[in-house]
């Protein structure tokens, strides 16, 4: 089936990517995949330089991989619990681990009739216009690209 790609990451500017990639979804009869991108890096890589090895190795290094996985699938979880959503367009949680999270979006994009995001996420300047993310999928989505822009416009 036909969908709109609408990539999430717990800030406003992305809830309000899935709501309009549901309300897009609407009026073309098509499914929404909602995707968080995730980097998992184990807190002895940035406190500790090493000691972590010691505290568990690779056992715990896959311990706190899952559970950064399962955190992210909550943050999914809620993100489409918050969409409101009368006219029931499926919704599917896709959670994707990845360094870079533009890069996971404009590969979802291949397959996909619209890409939609907020034009800045959680990362980066405040005063940046457009996020780094935004920025790379703007310049390599393989389909429609939708950068939905602050409310207040800043």
């Amino acid at each position: 089936m036909a969908r709109i790609v609408a990539g999430i990451d717990g800030s406003t500017q992305s809830q309000r990517a899935l709501q309009w990639a549901v309300d897009e979804a609407v009026a073309h009869e098509w499914e929404v995949e909602a995707v968080y991108v995730f980097e998992h890096t184990p807190s002895w890589q940035l406190y500790a330089y090493g000691e972590g090895v010691a505290m568990g190795g690779e056992q715990w290094t896959q311990e706190s991989r899952e559970a950064t996985a399962r955190t992210a699938q909550a943050l999914v979880d809620e993100a489409i619990a918050a969409v409101h959503n009368p006219h029931g367009v499926p919704v599917h949680a896709v959670v994707v681990e990845d360094r870079r999270p533009a890069r996971a979006l404009v590969e979802r994009s291949a397959t996909a009739q619209m890409l939609v995001i907020g034009s800045r996420g959680r990362g980066g300047f405040a005063g940046l216009l457009l996020g780094s993310v935004g920025q790379q999928c703007a310049q390599y989505a393989r389909c429609p690209l939708v950068l939905l822009r602050h409310e207040n416009g800043h």
